[in-house]
């Protein structure tokens, strides 16, 4: 994945899976977490650690998105729980990695399904072990079939 392009793209997953948090934990309004991300993370130097640069409009596609058709997609991924389990009782980050990818497999379909199972794989492995990452692209594949036919 040496492609800045794509580089760009994974960026913006990540700081989209985090701005979501935020957005979720403190209810920070669109436009003031979209800003600030913009002014402060995309590309930014936080504490000795280099951020990659990320594809803003891609960024803000999906973290409006998400955030937009969030009750859509919440049914989407409860439906595809194992029965008994219910969103809330996921980890807040994962919830926010499935929001986050179920938004790609239903809107963004100029981006390939492996792709985006792939990406969010990689997002997950950032926060969590291989067993969240198995849960994670069980409930994506599902959801993609849904989406994509």
């Amino acid at each position: 994945m040496s492609n800045p392009k794509s580089r760009a793209r994974s960026a913006a997953r990540l700081a989209a899976v985090q701005a979501l948090y935020q957005h979720d934990m403190e209810g920070t309004p669109l436009a003031t977490l979209l800003d600030e991300f913009h002014r402060h993370r995309l590309g930014a130097e936080i504490e000795d650690m280099q951020f990659n640069d990320a594809e803003t409009a891609f960024f803000d596609d999906v973290v409006k998105g998400a955030l937009a058709r969030r009750d859509e997609i919440d049914a989407l991924l409860g439906s595809k729980l194992t029965e008994g389990w219910k969103l809330e009782r996921l980890d807040k980050t994962m919830l926010q990695i499935l929001r986050a990818g179920a938004y790609e497999l239903l809107a963004r379909s100029d981006v390939p399904v492996a792709s985006v199972i792939s990406e969010y794989l990689d997002v997950t492995h950032a926060f969590f072990d291989t067993r969240e990452a198995k849960f994670v692209n069980g409930v994506l594949d599902a959801v993609a079939k849904v989406a994509r036919g």
